[in-house]
Parts: C-alpha cells; sequence; structure tokens
C-alpha cells in the first residue's frame, strides 16, 4: 500500500510539473503586462516619492482651488483656465482630460512644471502637448528642456523645466515606470 501511495504521489508531481512546464511558453517571450495606474497622482506621487530628500526641491501641487504644499496635488478637470494657463493644456483639448495632476517649482514654474493626463487617445494628447510646449511664448525665463511620456495606455505626462529639475526627474520616471513610453525628451529651442 505505501508503494502504491508513493507511485500516486510521485505520477501527479511529475504532471502537476508537466502542466506547469506547459504553461510557461518555454522559448516563447511574452510582453511585459503595463498596470494602468490608478490616478493621474498616484503616478506623480510614486515618482516624488523616489526623489532622495537632497534632491528635492520646493513644489507645489493641485490647482488654484486645491493647492497642496511639497508635494504633487490633484487638479480638479473642470478647471479649464489652470489647464491651459498653468499645464498649456490647448482649450480645445481640455474637454478629453478626464483625469489630472500637477507638481511644480514653488517659486518659478518655468524653472520645473509637471502635469500628468488621463485621456482617451494619448499618442494624440502627447503630439498636442509636444507642440504646445514648443510653441509656447515663454515669459520670465525659458524652460531647457521637455519630456513627454506615456504611460499605461492612458495617461500622458509632460514636464518641462531647467536641466537641474529635468535630469533627476527624468531619471526617476524611467526607474518609477521603466515600460513608459518617452515620447519625446528634448531640449526646448529659443
Amino acid at each position: 500500500m505505501k508503494k502504491f501511495v508513493s507511485m500516486l504521489l510521485v505520477a501527479v508531481m511529475m504532471l502537476s510539473m508537466a502542466a506547469c512546464a506547459g504553461n510557461s511558453g518555454a522559448g516563447e517571450t511574452e510582453a511585459p503586462q503595463v498596470e494602468v495606474p490608478a490616478s493621474a497622482l498616484e503616478i506623480l506621487e510614486n515618482i516624488w516619492a523616489a526623489f532622495g530628500e537632497d534632491e528635492k526641491f520646493f513644489v507645489m501641487g493641485g490647482d488654484y482651488n486645491n493647492p497642496v504644499d511639497n508635494a504633487p496635488g490633484a487638479v480638479d478637470v473642470t478647471a479649464t483656465d489652470y489647464l491651459s494657463f498653468t499645464l498649456l493644456v490647448p482649450e480645445t483639448e481640455a474637454a478629453n482630460v478626464t483625469d489630472a495632476a500637477s507638481m511644480m517649482h514653488g517659486m518659478m514654474a518655468n524653472n520645473f512644471t509637471c502635469g500628468v493626463f488621463r485621456v482617451a487617445d494619448a499618442a494624440a494628447f502627447a503630439e498636442t502637448m509636444h507642440t504646445a510646449i514648443a510653441n509656447n511664448p515663454w515669459i520670465c525665463g525659458m524652460p531647457e528642456k521637455m519630456t513627454v511620456a506615456v504611460i499605461g495606455g492612458e495617461y500622458v505626462l509632460v514636464a518641462f523645466g531647467i536641466n537641474d529639475a529635468m535630469n533627476p526627474f527624468d531619471t526617476h520616471l524611467a526607474e518609477v515606470y521603466a515600460d513608459a513610453q518617452i515620447v519625446y525628451s528634448e531640449a526646448i529651442a529659443g
């Protein structure tokens, strides 16, 4: 009886191992699964949390009615004036934004501004934002660099600022969201 039970257990184990090996896709590679973040705010909070204390600078998040000190904040998507004036979303595109968050330098927005927007057509929105930043008439100093990325297929991250702020931001963006599609990472022509 002991031999029978032992052989039965060995047979069950071999079958389960064969089933696991069959599901592993031996020789095949699967595309990494991109997990869609829960919100635009979560994206900025995760990136900001990756900054070391010595890298952080004074930031403000949110919008006019919901400001947040020293952290990213959610943006009311019905505040189209804030979206267009501060985050450079063209007025014609503001209605396409269903979720948003922001974080900007607390003393001068041109030193660093970042918005994350949930939209239905991320690729088209990324192109629109690239054009808006490239053609913006800058006042009080010009940002040196812009980054436009698509995260999770539904979110567009747009950041611009001076290199001292943008370089560590881009590094942490890549660390936290390795699957982000960097659509643009370029100097802003003066």
